[in-house]
């Protein structure tokens, strides 16, 4: 890291200072993975890349680095939040290209409360609502030997580590079949500032 990039580094003191930071750049649409040392210099990510970078900038702030996986129907993205604590409660950082999927101030008392506070936001380009479950939080310590704040190697690790976890089912499915679809004003709130190209195609599959 350069001493331009670690000043800069420097001044991202608070999860909402780094939500900032996310918010301001780009959202990535390419196929690839970037480490937190490649987000904060070409300044671009998606929410894999967004939440290793917030991981990385919060442990650096005295948090331990965990992330947690979003997942929904078959129809959707996953989505990744990092997560923070404060006086017990949860709290979120995320790098989304919907406006509802991003920061969660620390006010929620467990995971699925954090989870399920996303989960009206949490649809995709055919108005469904996708979210279905989420995984266990991933403490990426584990992955410190392979430096995945500063290299690219090791992230597709991650990536496979989550596909593998524990996931924790949200909604039964009686549930799932009286669900409505999001109507117009949500719908076009959540898209305020997207890149289209960035957004899920669904198939026609429905879970």
């Amino acid at each position: 890291m350069s001493e331009s990039e670690l000043r800069f580094f420097e001044t991202l003191t608070t999860p909402t200072r780094i939500q900032t930071f996310l918010d301001e750049i780009p959202y990535s649409t390419e196929h690839l993975y970037r480490c937190p040392l490649r987000v904060l210099r070409e300044r671009v990510a998606h929410c894999f890349d967004g939440a290793l970078f917030a991981a990385a900038t919060l442990e650096h702030l005295g948090h331990v680095p965990m992330i947690l996986e979003m997942v929904p129907n078959g129809r959707d993205d996953d989505h990744l939040l990092t997560l923070y604590k404060r006086n017990g409660h949860w709290g979120a950082v995320a790098k989304s290209n919907y406006v509802g999927l991003r920061f969660r101030e620390p006010v929620y008392r467990n995971l699925r409360e954090l989870v399920m506070s996303y989960f009206e936001q949490f649809y995709n380009v055919d108005r469904e609502k996708t979210l279905r479950s989420y995984s266990l939080p991933l403490n990426l310590k584990v992955f410190d030997k392979w430096n995945w704040m500063t290299g690219d190697e090791s992230l597709e690790q991650i990536a496979q580590r989550l596909d593998r976890i524990r996931k924790i089912p949200l909604l039964t499915q009686s549930m799932v079949s009286k669900l409505s679809v999001v109507d117009e004003r949500t719908y076009q709130t959540g898209l305020i500032g997207a890149d289209l190209a960035g957004l899920y195609k669904p198939s026609m599959k429905k879970k």
